[in-house]
């Protein structure tokens, strides 16, 4: 032993340690039913995960098992529950699966899998030993009565025989433990762990494969060649090389070479081949860029047999699998004026869209049917409200966008389809960016993310289409989703205000800024979460699930535990103000000038983003008269930040004159009100020669003369 590393996380003492399958991961079992998970893949083991609710809370003594037992392919793990039932937990997202139910009358003690993973035994307190069927987590053999508790077992690496030991020091070997009729799957392959769903699917669309490796039996061999009209074997003839029959393999020691279908001499005798890849003519690794998954906004993956479909500021809706069929949930926040509903679905809906007029619902294409869109209003004035529409075979939905005139939906075949709200076709194209990544829609206007070409660091630009559906005009057309290195985009939707947003997996709230204008589109910062006040000491460690912007404020739901996506029972929303992330947070107290003064620069900058995003509605769209009012306010705020932060650096003195002199050419009143309040705070802090400047730019401004001759 070389070297000691100490866990310590533990409250109570620990009662099982075990190792996944590759050794990188360790599950520690305390007395108090919690399970800590490590990983081992750095010099110092981190805990990942502690999981609560799965496993009983036992004496020291007891001989009731709380072991987390891993599966031989590593996904998952089962553990005993309080209700002597086995559940079967992911390692993706640490949610239960599939259980193993009704097989004991007492405490589970011992639980092992079978080498490949098809059989899971488990023994009780009340003295039987259950084999399970893996797949169909039923039982295929129980044995009433064993001698006393077994406490362990363990099965053979390569035959069907099962050995156990009891709480009395007696050890037992069953052979032919599996009945003959299922004897033949402990021959096949690894076989997965029993999931309602895999989370590898959801997440990235790699879902588990089963290997393909290993002889190819159908392939035909081909035709031997032929010898060289001068070769030795012509010269010789057949028996010239032939030892007769002289030496013969009677005995199986090896004596004879072997030879294979084509009558040649098998490489046995040669030493294994060592380096990077066994295979000679494996010397190099094909790149292939890999493409952004596609996602549907406000969705979350598969959590046990629960998934939300949707969730925004309307509601959320959400389903449950039952096997045989889903059972859906739509729930509002605002019961005043939407009613709450429940169906059953036996569709296997697995994406939804909800706003103040409807919900609409996608299913998969299955051997039953199609894919399928189903609409349902929430109020309408005929018999008949909802509608479905089926694509054509073969052809999914990828992601889809409900506003309040279009239903938009991406598919697999790299097709954007508009619909009207109550199923009329109107427009269908093929997307230029493919594959498809995602959708978004707002009032006439829709947004499209696909996959574009490949950047100089290797990986895949993301592309985005804006366009207005009504007008038939292209605003933005395959321009580039500004993202940093490494980053991964998470959600896009557009604010309460119709100005698209995105949220990025560096935690980054982004708005497109001049998007009503071609080629003059571009992404700014609303908001580092990262740089939340609340992280400041770094005692939090949590991200944020974005839902919506709406009333400038980012509306989340706060992840804590390492958690990627929101789980039941249903978070609660926060909301958190804009902050543009302009510098680095140094703040010593709350009376610090700097601290001051970067507030002031964060509020100005903040406000002209705002005030940017009105002007190009005021400027190019039909405005409302609200609209240019809050237009004015919002340059009124802008000018009230800027004399705030003229009267700060007035405060540090004459040496910050040109600074105060260039915000004061910042203000956007060119009445002169806010030039005559800027020399009235250049008076009071009796900086005379910057009063004089402040002047002479006011006498230019009304002579109509230009601030850049005055600079």
């Amino acid at each position: 032993m070389t070297r000691v590393l100490y866990l310590r996380d533990q409250a109570k003492s620990v009662k099982h340690v075990s190792f996944d399958p590759s050794g990188t991961l360790l599950s520690v079992t305390s007395h108090d039913g919690y399970i800590y998970v490590y990983s081992l893949s750095s010099e110092q083991p981190e805990l990942i995960k502690k999981l609560v609710g799965f496993a009983g809370n036992f004496e020291p003594d007891a001989e009731a098992s709380s072991e987390a037992v891993w599966h031989p392919d590593g996904q998952a793990f089962a553990i005993a529950t309080p209700t002597k039932d086995v559940q079967i937990v992911s390692k993706g997202d640490w949610e239960r699966q599939r259980i193993f139910r009704s097989g004991h009358r007492g405490d589970i003690t011992a639980i092992a899998w079978s080498p490949n993973g098809s059989f899971l035994v488990t023994a009780g307190s009340d003295r039987s030993l259950v084999l399970w069927d893996n797949k169909i987590q039923s039982i295929l053999k129980k044995l009433e009565d064993v001698r006393a508790t077994v406490l362990d077992m363990a099965w053979h690496p390569v035959e069907n025989v099962l050995s156990y030991t009891n709480n009395d020091g007696e050890l037992y070997i069953d052979t032919d433990f599996v009945p003959l009729e299922q004897a033949p799957l402990l021959e096949k392959g690894l076989q997965p762990a029993p999931f309602i769903h895999d989370p590898l699917s959801e997440i990235s669309g790699n879902s588990r494969r089963p290997q393909i490796n290993g002889p190819k039996e159908t392939i035909p061999l081909g035709r031997g060649r032929r010898g060289s009209p001068d070769s030795l074997d012509d010269i010789l003839g057949p028996d010239g090389m032939s030892d007769g029959g002289f030496i013969e393999d009677d005995d199986g020691a090896g004596y004879a070479e072997h030879v294979n279908g084509f009558g040649k001499r098998t490489n046995g005798h040669l030493d294994e081949l060592t380096g990077r890849n066994g295979k000679r003519h494996a010397n190099y690794d094909v790149w292939q860029p890999q493409v952004h998954p596609p996602f549907q906004p406000g969705s979350t993956p598969w959590r046990g047999n629960r998934k939300y479909l949707c969730l925004n500021l309307t509601g959320f809706v959400w389903t449950v699998d039952q096997d045989s069929h889903h059972t859906v949930t739509v729930e509002f926040y605002d019961r005043e004026f939407h009613r709450d509903f429940h169906f059953t679905d036996p569709f296997l809906y697995d994406k939804a869209c909800l706003n103040d007029n409807g919900t609409l619902f996608s299913c998969p294409s299955s051997d039953r049917h199609p894919a399928m869109l189903y609409y349902r209003p929430h109020e309408t004035w005929t018999a008949r409200t909802d509608w479905r529409t089926e694509l054509p075979r073969d052809e999914n939905v990828v992601a889809m966008s409900l506003s309040e005139s279009y239903i938009v939906v991406t598919t697999s075949a790299n097709y954007v389809r508009v619909y009207t709200l109550y199923g009329t076709p109107i427009r269908v194209y093929r997307q230029k960016s493919s594959p498809a990544v995602t959708c978004a829609s707002w009032r006439d206007y829709v947004l499209t993310v696909g996959n574009g070409s490949v950047a100089s660091d290797g990986t895949i630009r993301l592309l985005y289409t804006i366009e207005n559906v009504k007008r038939d005009e292209m605003f933005q057309c395959e321009d580039i989703v500004a993202l940093s290195e490494g980053a991964e985009l998470k959600s896009v939707f557009f604010s309460d205000t119709g100005d698209p947003c995105i949220y990025d997996s560096e935690g980054v709230l982004l708005v497109l800024l001049h998007w009503r204008t071609p080629g003059q589109a571009r992404w700014v910062p609303l908001l580092d979460t990262k740089q939340l006040d609340r992280l400041a000491d770094g005692k939090r460690e949590e991200t944020y699930w974005p839902v919506a912007v709406a009333q400038e404020k980012f509306h989340c739901i706060i992840l804590k535990g390492g958690d990627q996506y929101p789980y039941f029972p249903r978070p609660l929303l926060t909301e958190f103000d804009f902050q543009l992330p302009l510098t680095s947070k140094t703040k010593v107290n709350d009376d610090d000038l700097d601290n001051e003064k970067q507030t002031l620069e964060e509020s100005f900058v903040r406000n002209s983003v705002i005030l940017s995003l009105l002007e190009d509605v005021v400027n190019i769209t039909n405005a409302s008269h609200s609209q240019r009012s809050e237009l004015a306010r919002r340059e009124l705020e802008v000018d009230k930040v800027l004399l705030q932060l003229l009267a700060a650096e007035c405060r540090e003195g004459e040496d910050k004159g040109m600074k105060a002199l260039e915000i004061v050419g910042l203000l956007r009143d060119k009445s002169g009100k806010m030039l005559e309040a800027a020399g009235k705070i250049a008076a009071r802090f009796e900086r005379d020669v910057l009063g004089d400047k402040i002047r002479e730019m006011a006498e230019r401004t009304l002579a109509g003369m230009h601030d850049e001759e005055l600079m």
